[in-house]
C-alpha cells in the first residue's frame, strides 16, 4: 500500500536553541520512500549527516519566537510484516558486528536484571523466533496499555513491575528479555496505518534466522503498512527531536493515510 503520512510540530523557543531533528526516514526493508517534503518556518539553515546507526539527522538553531516543522512522506510499504516462526537463534559468534550492540543493556532495557522473567515465558519454546514471539504475545496480553501511565524515566523493569505503558514502554520490555536471552533486539520509531489513537509509534525488531524481523507488542495480530523513521538501542537513541535550550513544545499533529 502506498501511504501519505507526517507530523507538524509547533515550538515556542525563548532563545535561540540548538536541536536535533530525526524525521525522515529512508527506504529499506519493507518500504520504498517515493517522495518527502520537509518544511521550517521560519525558513532556516539545516545540516544533514547520519548517525551511528544509519539514521538521517538534521542539525539546526531555531530563533527566538514561535517555530515550525512539517516533514511529509509518500512511501510505497509492505501490506503484511515478514513471519518466520521455525528461524533460529544465531550463534553470537556468528552475529555480524553491528548486531552485538543490540545484545547489550541500555538505558531502558536493563536485560542483565531479567533474567528470571524471561526464562518463565520461553520455557520449553524452541529458541529463536519462537520465542520472540511468546515475548511479544505475553507483553501484549499482561501489560495494559494507558496514557499518562509512564514517563520518560520509565525503564522495562518498571514495565515489567506495573504491568502497564505506552507503546515505547512495551517495546522496551520486549528488547530487554530477548537480550536476556542473549537475541539482539533493536527499536523502531515511525508511522503505522490505522494506529488508534493516531500518533508516532514504536515497536521494536529482534535478529534472528540471520536477519531482523518486526514485533508489535501492542498490536493481538501482526500488521504491516509501516513507516520506519529511526533505529536505536532504546528511546534515548531515537528521539525524533532534541534541543538544547529553552524551547517549549506546544503541539504535535501526526498523520497515516491511504495513498493513490
Amino acid at each position: 500500500m502506498r501511504l501519505n503520512a507526517g507530523c507538524k510540530i509547533f515550538f515556542e523557543a525563548h532563545q535561540p536553541t540548538p536541536m536535533i531533528l530525526m524525521l525522515k526516514p529512508r527506504s529499506g526493508l519493507g518500504q520504498e520512500i517515493l517522495s518527502e517534503d520537509y518544511r521550517l518556518k521560519p525558513n532556516i539553515p539545516v545540516v544533514e549527516y547520519s548517525d551511528s546507526y544509519g539514521n538521517l539527522c538534521q542539525r539546526l538553531v531555531i530563533p527566538p519566537g514561535a517555530f515550525e516543522l512539517q516533514m511529509c512522506v509518500y512511501a510505497e510499504t509492505s501490506d503484511q510484516i515478514d513471519l518466520q516462526w521455525d528461524a533460529p537463534q544465531t550463534p553470537i559468534q556468528n552475529l555480524p558486528d553491528t548486531v552485538l550492540q543490540f545484545l547489550l543493556p541500555s538505558r531502558y532495557c536493563p536485560s542483565d536484571q531479567m533474567h528470571d522473567l524471561a526464562n518463565q515465558i520461553v520455557l520449553g519454546i524452541p529458541s529463536g523466533y519462537a520465542q520472540v514471539e511468546a515475548i511479544r504475545s505475553w507483553i501484549q496480553t499482561n501489560v495494559v496499555y494507558q496514557y499518562g501511565s509512564s514517563d520518560s524515566s520509565t525503564s522495562a523493569l518498571e514495565t515489567a513491575a506495573k504491568r502497564v505503558g505506552v507503546c515505547r514502554d512495551f517495546s522496551h520490555l520486549g528488547m530487554a528479555l530477548c537480550r536476556s536471552l542473549d537475541i539482539p533486539a533493536r527499536m523502531v520509531v515511525g508511522y503505522l496505518y490505522q494506529l488508534e489513537p493516531m500518533d508516532l509509534h514504536a515497536w521494536f525488531e529482534a535478529f534472528v534466522g540471520d536477519r531482523w524481523y518486526t514485533f508489535d507488542a501492542t498490536q493481538p495480530t501482526p500488521k504491516g503498512n509501516r513507516i520506519a523513521i529511526a533505529y536505536g538501542r532504546d528511546a534515548a537513541d531515537v528521539a525524533l527531536t532534541t534541543q538544547f535550550g529553552l524551547a517549549d513544545l506546544l503541539e504535535m499533529k501526526v498523520w497515516v493515510e491511504a495513498g493513490s
